[in-house]
């Protein structure tokens, strides 16, 4: 059986944020990271250990001081700003804690943007949002806005913009933050069939461990190093 591809790859991650002249925050010291396809990982670690920063580095929301990170093979880190801004809309999709959807669109109109953003024609765009809607079952709730859904119906919403573009990994943080032991059960159920039956590749930031345990594989942070 041949390897799978490796999808990220980040050898010695830093990042260091300077608070005020005489306060200094060592977020990351030197992380490494695998993801392989169809991976379906957490990153854990108790609060302050550097999770969303890695978080941010790996979604291109923002840049390691020392490092490499290669995402579907190409080196991030050289990458210009419009450059970053691209690979972002095409190969990263992302699942927030808060959904982080635009209020004044209905469900369809959030996942069409996600299409816009990452180059795709009006009518692919159309016809990828329907099939997906339709997937995480939401087909009666495409002309609905945020308010008028449920938190677990936004979570979907909020699934369905992620795979949009067909990302090579998505990206979820804290994805049942918010949302009720039932409904986090449904909402993680979605994401392993996902990854079970469309070999997606998933890496979940939680503090849960219920959720990590749901995982194939953990990658535990400390202090902003491995653990």
């Amino acid at each position: 059986m041949e390897d799978k591809k490796i999808v990220v790859k980040a050898t010695g991650l830093k990042k260091t944020y300077k608070m005020s002249k005489h306060n200094i925050v060592q977020a990351l010291c030197g992380v490494d990271i695998e993801v392989k396809k169809g991976d379906f990982s957490a990153i854990i670690g108790p609060s302050g250990c550097g999770k969303s920063t890695l978080m941010h580095i790996l979604g291109l929301l923002d840049r390691p001081d020392e490092g490499t990170l290669e995402i579907d093979g190409v080196d991030m880190t050289k990458l210009k700003e419009k450059q970053a801004y691209k690979m972002r809309a095409k190969k990263i999709g992302f699942i927030f804690q808060g959904f982080n959807l635009i209020p004044t669109l209905t469900a369809m109109e959030n996942v069409l943007l996600a299409g816009k953003y990452g180059g795709m024609k009006i009518a692919a765009r159309k016809e990828r949002a329907e099939e997906l809607l339709k997937l995480l079952g939401l087909e009666e709730r495409t002309n609905h806005k945020p308010n008028e859904l449920s938190g677990g119906q936004q979570q979907r919403v909020a699934i369905a913009r992620a795979l949009m573009n067909d990302p090579a990994i998505i990206l979820a943080d804290e994805p049942t933050g918010e949302l009720d032991s039932k409904t986090s059960l449904e909402i993680m159920d979605i994401l392993k069939k996902l990854n079970r039956e469309e070999n997606m590749t998933f890496l979940i930031v939680t503090h849960n461990m219920e959720v990590a345990n749901d995982c194939k594989k953990i990658i535990r942070l400390k202090d902003g190093r491995n653990a």
